[in-house]
């Protein structure tokens, strides 16, 4: 099945909210999404490095104020 969206021409904002779209419908359509296993090795790799120290996690606030400062 084809699509023609015009996605050279989307904004970032526009393309995200596609991506969001897909991604409900996959939600709504399986109990079960499976994940791919690098997603499996991804988090055990943080999670070793917030155990030893060597990561660090910061509140919901901070992490949108930083994440607004890199819009600007």
């Amino acid at each position: 099945m084809a699509f023609d969206l015009p996605i050279d021409s989307m904004s970032i904002s526009e393309k995200l909210q596609v991506i969001e779209l897909v991604w409900d419908s996959i939600r709504r359509s399986s109990d079960d999404v499976p994940s791919p296993d690098w997603h499996v090795e991804l988090l055990k790799e943080r999670s070793q490095r917030l155990a030893s120290g060597e990561a660090t996690v910061s509140n919901w606030e901070d992490a949108r104020r930083r994440l607004n400062e890199l819009g600007k």
